[in-house]
């Protein structure tokens, strides 16, 4: 097994950075974190047309490029290095992915194409206003009538919920539990009955929605009731997906923070010299180097779609959850005064940071689900 990157997929990372760099700079972070979409049409074009970014995981057979998980992870790391405004992670990770794992070969044929142009932008809709995280928090119901199927109930914190063409839908067969009747569902993001809210976030670089289903018709994703382990396989993807697109964000700042040490002189002095800034930059090395190693071996995993997957997975997770948040949070505290103002980009990272660790669920609860999973 190696652990180096081939030349290939630096390449691929280098392409991709100095592409984001051009199209993705602070001030263009700001400008669009303010809108209500979110994102830039027309960057997203390119993304799709010149660099064929949405359809990097998607197989050929589909519309896509064929790269694997690996080559997946490495341009999410490179947009959580410039916090790029796009609904990319809903699109090609979320959706794409419960596509994959749940469709039918008619479905993918159908459906994939779409999301690998950028023409058809995508989300998974499942977490609900219970907050939960695991299956028991799904709730929204589907019922059957005459062989039509129609959702009802509400799902909250639905990335670019509000602005998607297709929604991917969990939803729960009347009168099942726990992980029985799990659902996939697809609905156009104009269907009648379905209401789009946008909802005002702490991190406005990533913008979520609340959708109401008030009898909502719908297409079946697969066989109803029985999305369960295609359901558990997506949200594994997902969270290896987050873990590596933090670390991105995770070295930025550790850059950002050993930049300043260098540059700033206090008492005749760089503050990079003082032992107190030395340790913090220390340790936050070392927890980034460290999370790398756990994001890109998860990432392997599931290149691989290796045993280890929703071990690896929850292990990624937790870590990096932590650890994004740490450097962001030291980030601030070595830039002192400045970094606490609504000028200095500081606080995006940070609030990136604390929304990407309570995503999917915070550390704790990916720590008690390895656990679980590996028999604790």
């Amino acid at each position: 097994m190696n652990f180096a990157f081939s030349e290939e997929q630096e390449e691929l990372r280098r392409t991709v950075r100095q592409f984001l760099e051009a199209k993705s700079p602070e001030t263009e972070v700001r400008r669009l974190m303010e809108t209500t979409e979110g994102y830039d049409p027309s960057v997203w074009k390119q993304m799709g047309q010149e660099l064929g970014l949405q359809s990097i995981a998607v197989p050929e057979a589909y519309g896509g490029q064929g790269f694997t998980f690996i080559e997946l992870c490495i341009v999410l790391e490179e947009m959580g290095r410039v916090l790029l405004c796009a609904p990319y992670y809903s699109s090609v990770v979320l959706a794409a992915n419960a596509i994959l794992n749940a469709g039918t070969e008619e479905q993918k044929q159908a459906l994939l194409p779409g999301i690998a142009s950028g023409d058809t932008i995508a989300t998974l809709a499942f977490t609900e206003p219970n907050g939960k995280w695991d299956v028991t928090g799904i709730t929204l119901e589907a019922t059957e009538q005459g062989g039509s199927w129609s959702l009802s109930g509400e799902k909250m914190f639905v990335l670019d919920g509000h602005t998607a063409d297709l929604i991917v839908v969990v939803a729960r067969t009347a009168g099942t539990s726990g992980t029985d009747g799990i659902s996939f569902f697809t609905v156009r993001g104009d269907a009648d009955g379905l209401t789009r809210t946008p909802l005002s976030t702490m991190d406005m670089t990533r913008k979520q929605a609340k959708l109401e289903f008030s009898g909502v018709a719908a297409e079946p994703l697969g066989e109803p009731g029985s999305g369960w382990p295609a359901y558990s396989k997506t949200l594994d993807q997902a969270a290896i997906a987050l873990a590596n697109e933090m670390m991105g964000g995770a070295q930025f700042v550790l850059d950002m923070s050993v930049q300043y040490a260098k540059d700033r002189v206090q008492f005749g002095r760089p503050i990079g010299s003082f032992q107190a800034i030395k340790h913090k930059c220390a340790d936050m090395l070392l927890e980034v180097e460290s999370g790398k190693s756990a994001a890109y071996y998860a990432a392997w995993a599931a290149a691989e779609d290796n045993d280890e997957v929703p071990v690896v997975s929850a292990l990624a997770k937790a870590y990096c959850s932590e650890a994004y948040f740490h450097a962001a949070a030291e980030n601030i505290q070595i830039h002192g005064g400045i970094g606490f103002t609504w000028e200095h980009p500081a606080h995006l990272y940070f609030k990136r940071a604390k929304s990407s660790e309570i995503f999917l669920g915070d550390a704790t609860y990916h720590r008690e689900l390895l656990a679980q999973r590996i028999g604790i």
